[in-house]
């Protein structure tokens, strides 16, 4: 059974990290995060996320579950008003452009990793005849559910439910705004490959690590927390797990404090 968490001392020593970080102090930050790990260490909070975005601590290979479940649970109700109308947040209209563009679908079955609150799967669900959802917050299930956007949902971490899953194949599998919170891409990108049918296309975004960094990290944790990844690593992984690239668009992913993170979207076939 799981130990009690100390709530009182745990928000005092996570209040106190911020504070710190806020203040520039950045050994005594990691100091103090490290006390928050000591006492929840599966992590609610992002501490070890928040270390690495210090540049310090080893950069972990993904976000912690219970961090993502806990940051979108607590978002859920004014996701899409914070993403859309604040952060100018336009992936899923992106991938619905390149996908006519390209003259690509429609599509039999799609699986919508990191639904959210159905974004993506509300922007192309005329192009598909059978959506599922997979989201780690119950929260934002919850609504997408009340959408009626998708013939199946589920509450699941995304790359457990793609090794669990034994339903028909999809041939189309979209993941926006999924790789800031997943730093290695292995698990991901072959478990797509194993739920994808022979041809099926594959849809993703990331934020990009500048060119500086790319030459000595695949992926490093960027300063709001999120994971950036090297286009380079992409294209690496994507080939190692069976796809060949379609295309792969410079975009500017999301506003963040009023300047553009850049990023790609990007379109990989199953070999």
């Amino acid at each position: 059974m799981a130990k009690k968490i100390d709530e009182e001392a745990l928000a005092e020593a996570y209040n106190r990290a911020l504070a710190l970080e806020k203040a520039g102090d950045i050994d005594a930050a990691v100091t103090a995060y490290e006390e928050v790990l000591a006492i929840d260490p599966e992590d609610h909070g992002g501490a070890a996320v928040r270390i690495a975005s210090m540049g310090r601590g080893d950069t972990p290979a993904k976000a912690p579950d219970a961090y993502v479940e806990t940051l979108f649970d607590q978002h859920a109700e004014v996701f899409e008003d914070v993403l859309v109308e604040q952060l100018s947040y336009h992936v899923p209209l992106l991938v619905r452009q390149r996908l006519q563009e390209l003259k690509l679908g429609p599509f039999k079955r799609m699986l919508d990793l990191g639904c959210g609150t159905g974004l993506t799967g509300g922007t192309l669900r005329d192009l598909c005849d059978d959506i599922t959802g997979i989201d780690i917050s119950e929260n934002m299930v919850e609504i997408a559910h009340e959408k009626d956007l998708y013939e199946t949902l589920f509450v699941a971490e995304v790359e457990d439910f793609l090794d669990d899953n034994d339903e028909d194949a999809f041939d189309l599998i979209t993941a926006t705004d999924v790789l800031p919170y997943l730093g290695a891409l292995e698990p991901l990108f072959f478990g797509a490959a194993e739920n994808l049918t022979p041809g099926g296309l594959f849809v993703f975004s990331s934020e990009t690590l500048p060119e500086t960094a790319a030459k000595s990290h695949p992926y490093m944790v960027g300063p709001h927390q999120r994971f950036l990844h090297a286009e380079s690593y992409i294209r690496d992984r994507l080939t190692a797990t069976g796809f060949s690239l379609v295309e792969m668009t410079e975009i500017n992913v999301r506003m963040q404090e009023g300047q553009p993170s850049p990023g790609h979207l990007v379109i990989a076939r199953l070999a």
